[in-house]
């Protein structure tokens, strides 16, 4: 199994071999390699891949103080907030660990929700970024358009009595269109499933969230030279689509795509036209 190590914390990374400059698919807050699965399918073979799992998810390491973890969660949560959370900068660095273990001197960097913060972070901070793609995402700030208060209760809320698989889907309801949920039901259980595997514990999950209270680069988005793509869902519930239309104004080399109707996981929802997308702003810098 590939591993980067950064500040002796182990960082695994998928490696799927194909043709030019490398694809890499960052994951949003919590979120296990399973929400790229539609992606990763659409580029298979025309593009080689690298999936890393951000610190505290999946198979890579959490790094947080040994002492943390066992602590109730009224006193964790407010030490992960303000001491011993992680940093988008920290999450970059981690990124950039991964890269330099696997050599690739340029890549096409894709981030979603917090992956997209680390996308972002990254193409600032380094200097192997040929294209940059931003789903759902925001530059963060107070000019930043934040989660709706009622968004950060749902996703964050464990409703009484429930089992894991129902917390899971209560907590996710506001990522996802009603309306698909509905048509959807036997994909909503496979992702609860495929979450249950590869999702970021909720210490780690609260230490990812501390990094994204924490990110604005907001100042500093006019040092993005590289091609741009943004997309975002018109009816995004976590990340409001003004954060789009901000990223467009302040990136340079911006292409923005609306997807009318979307939600906040438009990459499962609106896969098709996500992937379309992609497709042809890739192909246009490979």
């Amino acid at each position: 199994m590939p591993r980067a190590i950064r500040d002796g914390v182990s960082i695994y990374y998928e490696y799927d071999e194909g043709d030019g400059a490398p694809v890499v698919f960052v994951q949003g807050l919590g979120y296990g390699r399973w929400m790229w699965r539609w992606q990763r399918e659409a580029i298979a073979g025309e593009h080689a891949v690298i999936a890393p799992d951000n610190r505290g998810t999946g198979r890579s390491d959490a790094g947080l103080p040994p002492l943390v973890p066992r602590l109730p969660q009224k006193l964790r949560v407010p030490l992960l907030l303000k001491l011993a959370g992680y940093s988008i900068e920290g999450l970059a660095a981690d990124l950039e660990a991964v890269l330099d273990d696997v050599g690739t001197r340029t890549v096409h960097l894709v981030g979603a929700s917090m992956g997209g913060m680390i996308a972002l972070q990254h193409a600032i901070d380094y200097n192997r970024v040929k294209t940059l793609t931003l789903l759902c995402t925001s530059h963060g700030g107070p000019d930043a358009v934040p989660v709706p208060e009622e968004t950060q209760e749902h996703i964050f809320d464990t409703p009484k009595g429930a089992s894991e698989r129902e917390t899971l889907r209560h907590q996710m309801r506001p990522a996802f269109n009603e309306g698909f949920t509905n048509r959807n039901p036997h994909l909503l259980d496979r992702i609860i499933e495929w979450r249950l595997e590869q999702d970021a514990g909720e210490p780690a999950r609260e230490a990812q969230a501390a990094a994204v209270l924490g990110f604005d680069v907001s100042d500093r988005l006019h040092e993005i030279r590289v091609p741009t793509l943004v997309i975002h869902g018109t009816n995004d519930r976590v990340v409001p689509v003004e954060n789009a239309r901000l990223l467009e104004e302040k990136i340079a080399t911006t292409r923005l795509e609306l997807v009318e109707g979307g939600s906040h996981c438009l990459f499962v929802e609106d896969a098709p036209r996500v992937n379309d997308a992609l497709c042809s702003f890739l192909d246009d810098y490979d």
